[in-house]
């Protein structure tokens, strides 16, 4: 069952291989790419593998939605013929042999878009073709420009992109800085390209007059995206102020002015001047966007306003004038005295700062280590030497203490004294402190008394030693 399956393949195969054999005599280009307006070349030549086979005619066919039309015909009697055109003025072959039968059409349009078919009518083997799919692509032209809207509460496109007669299709982006959205749409144009329009929108407000924003288009026939600027334009009505019053107008002042500044989306295009108190005075003259008044009376003691118009609306400002009998007080001095006092009043600030920080440091002590200060009493560490008790105050109670004799205790009392006078008179170089040999000269007339276990008062005891009969002295003692 088998075999005879395959027998009645064979057949087939070899019809598939002569069919294959024979395509190849016909050279051509599977897909050709055209762009709108342009030159576009469809490349068909017979390659003969022997010279028995004979080349009698050469046809090119268009097919487009299930239609053929036969677009150009070459006969070596006959000579070449355009049936679609009529002529060989856009379409024609480009050197007519029954060898060489490429085809050229000069400018493609989009309607030329399909498959061609190149044929050569041969003996003995009959027709033999090539087919070729030709693709047209459209450039578009691209455009961008704002829109004027005015100035509202509602989202509305400020700026729209436009990219026409493309193909394929473009696509378009935004670049902004601001809150905005973008919306687009196309539209199939009859000769078969796209147009591809983007419109940004956003709440107009007067702030975004100005501003910039770029549409930028991406398409396959651009070699780069292309980036199309455009400054938006909000339409508001006028903003008015009125300089030029300085408050020093007095009577018979010459050429004293007022201007009226505003602006707006349009500019303003329209000035009117007026007063509070009626029509303007005979003084004053109108000069556009400003009046002047060459001298002074009492009639400009009035107020004036300003009136500007464009296209959005009309907004007034008013300027009151007080005129003066006599020029007031420049006003430059006033401020220079204004000025000249907050000085002085800093550098006196200033003088005073430096002088609080000098007595300061004046009056710190000095940190020479062991230094003493006698009017501040401290020593140059820092640290005050502890008070010193009166020893007429230790020794009252002493006097009847047993062991020691009146006239000891009165030579020691004159020695007191004189140790007193010595004290009160100070050192004419920081704090002598009493020597050693004093304060052990000192322990030794006072040992018998403090060995008595007599309550001192006032003293602090270092280095204490045992006594032989169980008391407690200090060879060195720190008064305080």
């Amino acid at each position: 069952m088998g075999k005879p399956g395959n027998l009645c393949a064979l057949p087939c195969l070899f019809s598939c291989l002569v069919s294959v054999l024979l395509a190849q005599r016909v050279k051509v280009l599977h897909e050709v790419t055209g762009y709108m307006g342009k030159e576009v070349v469809l490349p068909c030549e017979f390659a003969a593998a022997t010279s028995d086979i004979k080349v009698s005619q050469v046809t090119w066919v268009k097919e487009s939605g299930g239609r053929k039309q036969n677009v150009a015909v070459y006969h070596p009697d006959h000579g070449p013929s355009y049936p679609m055109e009529g002529n060989q003025s856009r379409i024609h072959f480009r050197t007519p042999s029954l060898g060489d039968a490429t085809l050229v059409i000069n400018p493609v349009r989009m309607a030329d878009e399909a498959t061609y078919t190149c044929e050569f009518a041969t003996y003995p083997l009959g027709n033999e073709d090539g087919a070729t799919n030709l693709i047209i692509l459209a450039n578009p032209t691209n455009t961008a420009e704002a829109k004027e809207v005015k100035v509202g509460n509602t989202e509305q496109p400020v700026a729209v992109c436009t990219s026409a007669h493309g193909k394929p299709p473009a696509r378009i982006t935004w670049q902004s800085t601001l809150n905005g959205n973008a919306s687009v749409s196309q539209v199939k144009n009859a000769d078969g390209t796209v147009t591809v329009i983007s419109q940004y929108s956003m709440v107009p407000t007067k702030e975004a007059n100005g501003q910039p924003i770029t549409c930028v288009v991406h398409q396959q026939t651009l070699l780069q995206p292309e980036s199309i600027p455009v400054t938006l334009s909000i339409l508001y009505p006028p903003e008015v102020t009125i300089t030029g019053y300085d408050d020093n107008w007095y009577l018979s002042r010459s050429d004293a002015t007022l201007t009226c500044s505003a602006k707006g989306n349009p500019p303003p295009s329209q000035f009117i001047w007026s007063t509070t108190s009626g029509p303007l005075p005979a003084s004053v003259e109108v000069q556009g966007d400003q009046i002047v008044v060459h001298k002074v009376d009492a009639s400009v003691n009035t107020t004036f306003i300003c009136q500007a118009t464009n296209r959005v609306g009309q907004v007034s400002a008013e300027q009151v004038i007080f005129v003066r009998d006599q020029p007031a007080k420049r006003q430059s001095s006033s401020a220079g005295a204004l000025v000249g006092s907050i000085v002085g009043g800093v550098l006196a600030l200033v003088i005073l700062g430096a002088v609080v920080v000098f007595v300061f440091y004046r009056r710190r002590p000095r940190a020479n280590k062991g230094s003493y200060d006698p009017k501040m009493r401290v020593f140059g560490n820092g640290n005050a030497p502890p008070p010193v008790r009166e020893f007429a105050e230790l020794d009252r109670p002493l006097k009847a203490a047993p062991g020691r004799s009146q006239e000891e205790y009165n030579d020691y009392e004159e020695e007191e004294e004189e140790e007193e006078e010595r004290e009160e008179r100070p050192p004419p170089y920081g704090y002598a402190p009493r020597r050693l040999e004093d304060e052990e000269e000192r322990y030794d007339q006072l040992g018998p008394m403090l060995r008595l276990g007599s309550s001192c008062h006032g003293y602090e005891f270092d280095d204490m030693e045992s006594q032989h009969d169980g008391s407690i002295i200090s060879k060195t003692a720190v008064y305080v």
